[in-house]
């Protein structure tokens, strides 16, 4: 077959050869390679005796064509060498946008093996230096169809159709599924099936391609989900058929709560509007919610002087929603709010505690700059004595025994269903690598943040314990806060994380992280014994698809490729008997959107690694969703994680809080969209069935 076409096409293997070299180098114009010199001939049309015909000649025509090339004019030699540094010009911006966008590590001179070589490694496959080629083990051999490429006639774009694992920014970029790029350090966890009504996945674009009645081929286009006919090079795209959704009817029942608005307490700790939210409170009610989520601030109950303790607008609060017959679950704050996503309010930590940090100012968290982040205090004086006499953890304890004493009587009731206790920036459990208020912009990998003289000093002894005082430092080459990984000596592939020095730092940060949890809810499991406790994790979704995972590194979470940085964490969890709240059950929804791509985000490979986690070590699991949410679309996508499909341990959400009350939510069309939402996750039936 390749013998024939180059008799159709006129050309050789060396010509087919030179014709491959993706050498963006401009060639030579001299005469040096007129003797023998081969010219590309264009695969459609060929220029014989100055007439255009077509490839499919015969064979007289070949040898014509043969001789003619043997004497063709100066003039036509120019004309070659043009198309071909037109070629190469395009060639040069193919490979450049693969490079700034699509992560791929070309060199300069990169030919088309090393294109689409890095295209089959991106998808899961094993490239031998020889060009030997072959599924990874852990991958499995593909099924016919799952990587398959249809090249419309009308556009010279490739659209891959990937396997039913992966989404749309695997379709448009070329980045295998979640399962298969975690498939080292996931091996053996349950990924749930595609669900019918995922838009963000690609079970829309996995079909094989059909015929239509006419003979015309059929294809799924991959961004509107219809199928699309291929006619006279004219692309005729349909309408998306409904898609019927899952009936959630009879699955088990996952308590809704309700997170209330930020500012319902002031800084005087009295409730703003009470006669407004206990009519919301009431029309949340008529749809069965489960009850609601307060923040109790450490910077509104402790403001004015260390242990003196002013609850009075909560008290009022928790009595209302007593009345209503809802149950609270209740947030223990230690960080700030306000500079954060979402923030609409202003809350600081306690003035006594500012004023401490103005003489202090290592009590907070600093990066490699010398910036400080008053947003929460350094774990670096966990056990330090510098809080007037009393640590950080005694500060907690003090604050979390307070608490308990004061509103005992809805412990004893049964109200207070749980308590989830802040550990850090945002309440959650992670270093503050990604400030906005020091500059980070989203998808910025961060910077580390171990610089105040406690962390440093915790760090100089562990260098000095493992012989190596020299590493008592932090990375000096792990770029700033807008980094890319790929700029980067520390995060780049194959960079200093994996050295010796890279994982001894690594293994130390995280440490810390796991350290001031266990020291925390130690305490939180004795104060509120027989009341469940709960710690939040986030989710570090950007740069997931590159092998250091380098946000999630800054963040604390050393999750690199051939690592599990969440396990050690729901270990912790397990031994204080707490749940685990993760707050990315609904991001999945987006990936498709090309700032996803642009990071190498893999939303649903870090939501079932760190849910598989949990899972794995027997704790509950609770979550809310980060982004505002009143669409089906986004509903679905949080019940389809709450409670996964065909699961063969039958695993689901213990309890999932909505994000949160706010007019919007009370619009007619959102509110019954929510109350369709409440009742799936309760497992009632739901009558009108499709999208």
């Amino acid at each position: 077959m390749a013998t024939d076409m180059q008799k159709l096409i006129g050309t050789s293997e060396e010509d087919e050869e030179e014709d491959m070299d993706m050498d963006v180098k401009e060639e030579d114009d001299g005469d040096g390679k007129e003797n023998g010199e081969k010219h590309v001939a264009t695969p459609v049309m060929v220029e014989v005796g100055g007439m255009a015909t077509s490839g499919s000649n015969n064979q007289f025509q070949y040898h014509d064509q043969q001789a003619s090339r043997r004497c063709r004019p100066l003039e036509e030699k120019e004309r070659t060498k043009l198309r071909e540094r037109h070629r190469r010009a395009i060639t040069a911006r193919i490979l450049a946008g693969l490079r700034r966008h699509g992560n791929y590590n070309l060199r300069v001179r990169a030919d088309i093996n090393d294109v689409i070589a890095a295209l089959a490694r991106e998808a899961g496959w094993v490239v031998l230096p020889d060009g030997t080629t072959f599924p990874s083990r852990s991958q499995g051999p593909r099924p016919m169809g799952g990587a398959s490429a249809v090249v419309t006639p009308s556009s010279s774009h490739m659209v891959s159709q990937q396997t039913p694992a992966a989404s749309l920014r695997g379709v448009t970029s070329g980045y295998q599924s979640s399962g298969e790029y975690n498939a080292s350090s996931m091996k053996g966890v349950y990924m749930p099936n595609s669900s019918p009504y995922d838009l963000s996945s690609s079970t829309r674009s996995q079909t094989p391609p059909m015929v239509g009645d006419a003979g015309e081929q059929i294809e799924s286009h991959p961004l509107i989900g219809g199928p699309m006919n291929t006619v006279d090079d004219k692309q005729i795209v349909g309408l998306a058929p409904k898609l019927p959704e899952r009936d959630f009817a009879g699955t088990s029942y996952v308590p809704v709560y309700v997170m209330l608005p930020l500012g319902v307490i002031n800084m005087k700790c009295e409730m703003v509007d009470p006669d407004g939210l206990l009519k919301q409170l009431r029309v949340l009610k008529s749809v069965n919610i489960d009850g609601v989520m307060v923040d109790c601030w450490w910077g509104i109950v402790e403001a004015h002087a260390p242990q003196e303790y002013n609850w009075s607008g909560y008290k009022r609060l928790f009595q209302m929603v007593r009345e209503l017959k809802l149950k609270l679950q209740v947030v223990l704050s230690f960080h700030e709010c306000g500079g954060n996503v979402g923030d609409d309010v202003c809350i600081p930590l306690p003035h006594w505690v500012a004023e401490i940090g103005r003489s202090n100012p290592d009590i907070f968290f600093t990066d490699k700059e010398g910036r400080r982040n008053p947003e929460c205090l350094s774990w670096g004086i966990d056990k330090d004595r510098v809080l007037r006499g009393r640590t950080a953890v005694e500060v907690y304890f003090d604050y979390m025994r307070s608490f308990r004493t004061e509103f005992d009587e809805f412990f004893e009731d049964g109200i207070i269903s749980m308590v989830e206790v802040g550990l850090g920036p945002c309440g959650e459990l992670r270093y503050p690598s990604f400030p906005v208020k020091h500059g980070w912009r989203y998808p910025g990998i961060g910077e580390f943040q171990c610089y105040d003289q406690y962390l440093l000093r915790s760090l100089r002894k562990a260098a000095e314990d493992r012989g190596h005082s020299s590493w008592a430092r932090g990375p000096d080459n792990a770029g700033s806060y807008n980094s890319r990984p790929l700029e980067t000596g520390f995060f780049c592939d194959g960079g200093d994380y994996d050295g010796y020095y890279g994982r001894f730092f690594l293994n130390w940060y995280s440490q810390i992280v796991v350290d001031h949890g266990d020291r925390v809810l130690s305490l939180a499991k004795l104060i509120f014994d027989g009341t469940r406790i709960a710690a939040k994790l986030p989710g570090i979704y950007w740069w997931y698809k590159t092998a250091s995972h380098a946000a999630e590194l800054a963040a604390g979470f050393y999750n690199s490729c051939n690592r599990d940085g969440y396990a050690a964490i729901a270990a912790m969890l397990k031994k204080h008997g707490a749940a685990l709240n993760f707050t990315c059950a609904e991001i999945q929804m987006s990936g498709q959107h090309e700032d996803f791509v642009e990071a190498l985000v893999d939303t649903e490979g870090l939501v079932w690694q760190v849910l598989n986690a949990a899972w794995d070590a027997c704790i509950p699991v609770t979550s809310e969703n980060t982004l505002t949410c009143h669409d089906r679309i986004g509903y679905n996508k949080i019940l389809d994680t709450a409670k996964p499909m065909n699961d063969p341990d039958g695993r689901h959400f213990s309890s999932f809080t909505y994000l949160r009350l706010s007019p919007l939510l009370m619009e007619r069309h959102n509110f019954m969209e929510f109350e369709r939402f409440v009742k799936k996750m309760h497992g009632e039936e739901v009558l009108d069935l499709q999208v």
